[in-house]
Parts: structure tokens; C-alpha cells; sequence
């Protein structure tokens, strides 16, 4: 399953010579194991990391292969990441999201990985996209690809932690009750903020958002709001001449206020719409990775949800 279409054969084989070397490259500081009394987990990126430590609670160690501040999609694993996955108990990823760590998880964890993308069948990369008649939501170069972003539907979340939960209990028998209670504690957070949007976005003037990257299916499709992108699923690839006219001109017909941008990409494409269009732009939250002075996932998932009340005039 793929989510992105640049060529990744480099990028595979590098991390190829680095599992070569991982077990022997695994600094203290990043080895599984360190700690017995927990279990030791590696998560590829922020939003499975929140997740896993609430999950795990105390009895987990719980580390993230990404920085923060960074953006996950690329990620390259250095030896002592690759060391990390070998020696982890756990591995919670998703695979087609980081095909570096697909890599290094099929190398040398497969029997100890969790791959949250089968909790539940995932979205096709249009869902949530707006079409108008006639024509197709979504990009070419996304033809039968899957939208990896199912983290911003909160009950899906919830699924996954539930999964999870069994996972931890078949690494760690003796405290499967807790994780069990620990899954259902964060179920009732995630239901709250789930009734949340419901509200808050029910009655609205407008229910097109314009975004950067079309990582918000997932929501749209919960919340019944259509996503027009300016790029596909990949927030690297340069929007085409064509594609920027079109979503200026569905911008300005859709009377869109704010054009959204990301908190770990340029926002110098959105800015340009914004000024062409006569809106404003916004910071809409991904949450592929977690900037060092944003809080958690509950707290940033609030702040995009009055972001998008404020942008939609909803009352």
C-alpha cells in the first residue's frame, strides 16, 4: 500500500545497510530492554506515540522515531533508529506512511509490530474531497491510493487504542487488565472530543475548507465538510500552475475566508491563494508530528476545531 508516488528504491536501500548494522549500532540510550519492568515500545511517528503512552502508562517505555518539530513523511532511520526497532518489544507504525520504516520494521520486526492501518480499512485518498459535477475529487497521481490520516477522526483513534490495548497484553500478560482500562479511559476522551466537533461544527455557513495538503479526509468524512486541496496526499509536491487557478477560483466561490497551512510546511503556497483570493490564512493541524510547544493531541485537536469554527462562521 503506498501513499506516496516519488520513487523510494534509494531510500529502501539505505535502510537495507542500515539494519545490516542496527543491533550493533544501538546506543544505551535508545535500547530496548534498558528498562525490565516495562515494555519497551518504538513509535514511528507523534500521533501513535500519544496513543501508546496512554495506553502503556507507567508499564511502557514509549519512544518516537521522529523529532519533534519534524516532518514524518520522509524520514531517513539512522543506525541507532534502526537499532531501536530491532530491539523493541513493540513497534507501533503505519505501514505505506514511511516507507523507511516499513523497511526496517519487515527486516527485523516483523513478529513484534503492530500496523495500526489494519484496525480498520482505510479511507481512498479522495474521501472527504470536494468534486464538482462531473468531475472527480482528488488528484491523478492518487488513483487507488489510501489516506493514511485516520488519527483525525477520533473514533477511529479509539479503535486503534482498543487494538492496542491487546497488544500490550500479549507482550505483557500480567498487566493486560490495565491496558484494557487504560484504552477505555482514553476512549472516553476521544468520545468527548468527537461530541465536540459534532457541536461545534453542526451549524456552520460554510463547510469547504481550503488546505495545503489533503491530509484531512478523514475528518471531512466525520464531520461532514468537504476538503479542497491544493496538493494531493504528499505535502512536498508543488501544486501545478492549473491546480493553484482552480482552487483560487473555488476559493472565491465558495466565499472561503481562510486558507489553511501547516504547522511543519511552508505556508508561502497558502499565502499566495490567501492574497489572490482575498483571505486570510490559518494554521490547520495535521498532527503527522507534534511542534515542541503545542501540548498533546486532545489540546491541538481543539485548537483546530475553533480554528475551523472561526474559518467557517460556525455558531
Amino acid at each position: 500500500m503506498n501513499f506516496r508516488t516519488a520513487p523510494r528504491a534509494l531510500a529502501a536501500a539505505t535502510t537495507a545497510l542500515l539494519a545490516l548494522g542496527g543491533v550493533a549500532a544501538c546506543s544505551d540510550d535508545g535500547a530496548a530492554g534498558a528498562d525490565p519492568q516495562r515494555v519497551d515500545v518504538v513509535a514511528a511517528f507523534y500521533p501513535l506515540q500519544f496513543v501508546a503512552e496512554r495506553v502503556g502508562g507507567d508499564a511502557a517505555a514509549v519512544s518516537n522515531l521522529v523529532k519533534p518539530g519534524a516532518e514524518p513523511h520522509d524520514l531517513e532511520l539512522n543506525p541507532r533508529q534502526v537499532g531501536q526497532v530491532t530491539e523493541a518489544e513493540l513497534v507501533v507504525y503505519l505501514k505505506g506512511f514511511q516507507p523507511a520504516v516499513d523497511e526496517a520494521v519487515a527486516q527485523n520486526a516483523a513478529d513484534r509490530s503492530f500496523d495500526v492501518a489494519t484496525v480498520q480499512p482505510l479511507l481512498d485518498a479522495s474521501a472527504g474531497g470536494h468534486a464538482h459535477e462531473g468531475e472527480e475529487a482528488g488528484h491523478a497521481d492518487e488513483a487507488g491510493a489510501k489516506d493514511p490520516h485516520l488519527w483525525l477522526d477520533p473514533t477511529r483513534l479509539a479503535a486503534v487504542a482498543d487494538r492496542l490495548a491487546e497488544r500490550f497484553g500479549q507482550a505483557d500478560p500480567a498487566r493486560a487488565a490495565d491496558y484494557t482500562a487504560r484504552a477505555a479511559a482514553l476512549r472516553t476522551d476521544l468520545a468527548k472530543l468527537d461530541a465536540e466537533y459534532t457541536e461545534g461544527l453542526k451549524t456552520c455557513q460554510r463547510r469547504e475548507i481550503v488546505v495545503s495538503h489533503t491530509a484531512f479526509g478523514y475528518l471531512a468524512e466525520r464531520y461532514k465538510l468537504e476538503q479542497i486541496g491544493l496538493t494531493g496526499l504528499s505535502p512536498e509536491v508543488e501544486p501545478a500552475p492549473q491546480r493553484l487557478a482552480e482552487v483560487a477560483e473555488e476559493a472565491r466561490e465558495h466565499g472561503a475566508t481562510t486558507i489553511f497551512f501547516e504547522t511543519l510546511v511552508s505556508p508561502k503556497v497558502a499565502e499566495t491563494i490567501a492574497a489572490e483570493v482575498g483571505a486570510r490564512t490559518a494554521v490547520l493541524d495535521p498532527l503527522e508530528g507534534l511542534s515542541a510547544d503545542h501540548g498533546d493531541y486532545l489540546s491541538v485537536m481543539r485548537t483546530n476545531l475553533e480554528t475551523l469554527r472561526t474559518a467557517l462562521s460556525c455558531s
